[in-house]
C-alpha cells in the first residue's frame, strides 16, 4: 500500500461521516454511534418517536453500494424486532472521480455514490 492510499478504516469513516450528515438533514436524533467496522448497526437514532437501526457500509467501484449482506441484515433485523425498530441499510460507494478504474487516493478527489437509505424492516 503506498502512503496515499485508503485503508478499510478510512473507508468505513468516510462511509460514517456521509451517513451520518444525510441522517442530521433528514431530523434524526442520533442516540449511539459505533464506528468499528464489525458492530453492527452503525447508528441507533430516534425519529418521530420511532427507534431506527442504520447499517453503514462503503465501498470501491466497481461494487454496487446497494448490495448488502443479507445474512448480516437478517441478524439485525431480529434484533430490531426486539425493540420494534426499522432497520435500514445505507451503502456509500467511492471512487477515484478522474477515472474510476484507478485506486482512491487520499490526495484525489473522489465520486461519492450515495442515494440515500434504503429500507429493510
Amino acid at each position: 500500500m503506498t502512503p496515499q492510499e485508503i485503508t478499510e478504516k478510512e473507508l468505513h469513516q468516510m462511509a460514517m461521516k456521509e451517513v451520518g450528515d444525510h441522517l442530521e438533514a433528514e431530523g434524526f436524533e442520533v442516540l449511539s454511534i459505533s464506528s468499528d467496522l464489525k458492530k453492527d448497526p452503525q447508528f441507533v437514532c430516534l425519529k418521530q418517536k420511532k427507534l431506527h437501526f442504520v447499517v453503514v457500509k462503503g465501498c470501491v467501484y466497481p461494487k454496487n453500494p446497494k448490495t448488502y449482506d443479507p445474512e448480516l441484515m437478517d441478524k439485525i433485523t431480529s434484533h430490531a424486532q426486539k425493540y420494534n425498530a426499522k432497520v435500514w441499510y445505507a451503502g456509500v460507494g467511492f471512487a477515484r472521480a478522474e477515472n474510476y478504474e484507478l485506486p482512491l487516493s487520499k490526495s484525489e478527489a473522489m465520486a461519492i455514490n450515495f442515494t440515500g437509505l434504503n429500507e429493510i424492516l
